[in-house]
């Protein structure tokens, strides 16, 4: 249960708060994995992206790729963190049959980023959330259990892919909080170029912590961590449960027993996987066959200058220099190519215009045909052309709603549509003077009933006026001329 500003869960007499911590994992955008040269390139036949070492062959060393290095630093910078020159890989043992090594490599004691902050644009102000550390890793197979009914099938296409885990402090006290902090991480790392975030394919997905306590008490609860989430809305709905499930297991006098759960998305719930392994349970030791990562000042300062605008920069640019809101300068920065898009359409437009456009009518269509800007049906210049029809008055904006959703068709050309279909708003005084004295001479009660006192037939009278011109009358030269008229 929410209240205005916090996420609490009330019981009898007591308010729990709900305290949560992410192991974000995001798959390095990179064209050949962690330590061997096999491709990444999403969606190819099972087990044709497999090298010797992904496969852990006898003898088969793994090889550190240099870019995937520099990544992680980019991705570090973002996040104001302090990136660790000597940072060391090791083995975290534990057996699955998609693991072929027996063990992932991984960083523990020393990774190759070390603290940062994420700021979050909350509806209650900003908030900072600490990030603990941010590591590389390899990632494992995946077992495939719906497609044999007898049979576990295992593709190692994924074996070997490079992934950072991004580990936040508990800071998080809500889903929607979580819900903002996965999206600016998301929108920080796609500016970056460090990963694409494409959660439906897998490169984006986390380990979700809960746990719950008394609110005003310091200590926290004992936590639960639901394992590999991969849609922000799963997360919430996991975190919802979990919390939950957590107090009513305290109010009936039982324990929180700390475990590793699974979240069901087709029931709603979370289940029992295994108890909760800590560091030692691991037997994590240094990797024998790969040396200790050792980066100079100068390779970090010569990806510092690669560093692009990032999102907080930008919104405070967009805020200065157009006078956006901060509301809107969050949504027009939230991800890069909308704001790329943005900036284009403002070339050669009015800004405001262009907020409002992009922000509704534009918006709308994406979402409603799942789209992303870059496939928008409507090219930046396209929409740029309509805004400046409104604005020098060729066309009334009810028209241009007209017009953008024929635009879609192909993403025509707002003037050429203008011209086909002869809409051009008709701003010619004496013309609309002529239409309006009809209405007028057409309506003489209505004149009546209007000058004795009621005001509200006004707007009678420029219903009449638009629908006479089919929509196409200046509806500010309308307004003028009943006024006068009237």
């Amino acid at each position: 249960m929410k209240n205005n500003k916090e996420y609490l869960i009330f019981r009898n007499k007591n308010t729990y708060e709900v305290i949560i911590g992410l192991e974000v994992h995001a798959q390095v955008t990179s064209k050949s994995k962690l330590f061997s040269a096999s491709s990444t390139k999403f969606g190819a036949e099972a087990n044709t992206q497999v090298s010797l070492v992904d496969a852990a062959f006898p003898g088969m060393l793994p090889v550190i790729n240099e870019f995937c290095v520099k990544q992680a630093i980019k991705t570090g910078i973002g996040l104001k963190a302090k990136i660790n020159k000597r940072s060391i890989f090791d083995r975290k043992n534990y057996f699955y049959a998609d693991l072929p090594q027996g063990y992932q490599i991984s960083q523990f004691k020393h990774p190759i980023v070390g603290e940062g902050t994420v700021t979050l644009d909350t509806p209650h102000g900003q908030k900072e959330i600490r990030i603990e550390r941010l590591h590389l890793e390899q990632d494992a197979g995946k077992s495939i259990h719906d497609m044999d009914p007898q049979n576990t099938l295992v593709d190692l296409n994924r074996s070997g892919v490079a992934l950072m885990e991004i580990v936040s402090k508990p800071d998080l006290r809500s889903p929607d909080e979580v819900n903002i902090f996965i999206k600016k991480l998301r929108s920080i790392m796609r500016y970056l170029g460090t990963c694409d975030g494409n959660m439906q394919e897998g490169s984006l997905r986390a380990d979700v912590n809960v746990s719950v306590r008394i609110k005003g008490l310091e200590k926290f609860g004992t936590r639960c961590e639901i394992k590999n989430v991969n849609s922000i809305k799963f997360m919430q709905m996991a975190i919802n449960y979990e919390a939950n499930r957590q107090v009513d297991l305290i109010e009936d006098g039982k324990s929180v027993i700390q475990e590793t759960r699974l979240f069901d998305t087709k029931k709603n719930e979370t289940r029992s996987m295994r108890s909760k392994e800590d560091a030692h349970d691991y037997r994590y030791f240094p990797d024998p066959d790969l040396l200790p990562l050792d980066v100079s000042d100068e390779f970090i300062d010569k990806i510092k200058k690669e560093i692009p605008e990032l999102p907080d920069e930008k919104k405070k640019r967009f805020i200065d220099k157009f006078k956006l809101t901060p509301y809107e300068a969050t949504i027009l920065v939230s991800d890069n190519e909308t704001s790329k898009y943005f900036e284009e359409v403002i070339k050669n437009s009015d800004v405001k215009l262009a907020t409002n456009w992009i922000t509704g009518e534009l918006f709308a269509v994406l979402n409603d045909r799942n789209l992303e800007i870059s496939q928008s049906p409507i090219s930046s210049i396209n929409l740029s052309k309509l805004i400046n029809l409104i604005k020098d008055g060729t066309i009334s904006g009810k028209i241009a709603k007209t017009i953008f959703e024929l635009m879609m068709d192909g993403d025509k050309d707002p003037k050429k549509i203008v011209e086909e279909k002869n809409l051009k708003q008709e701003s010619d005084p004496k013309a609309l003077e002529i239409l309006i004295e009809k209405v007028i001479d057409d309506n003489p009660e209505k004149v009546k009933e209007y000058k004795s006192g009621k005001e509200k037939l006004f707007g009678f009278f420029v219903g009449q006026a638009m629908k006479a011109s089919n929509g196409k009358a200046n509806p500010q030269l309308v307004n003028s001329i009943l006024k006068k008229k009237l």
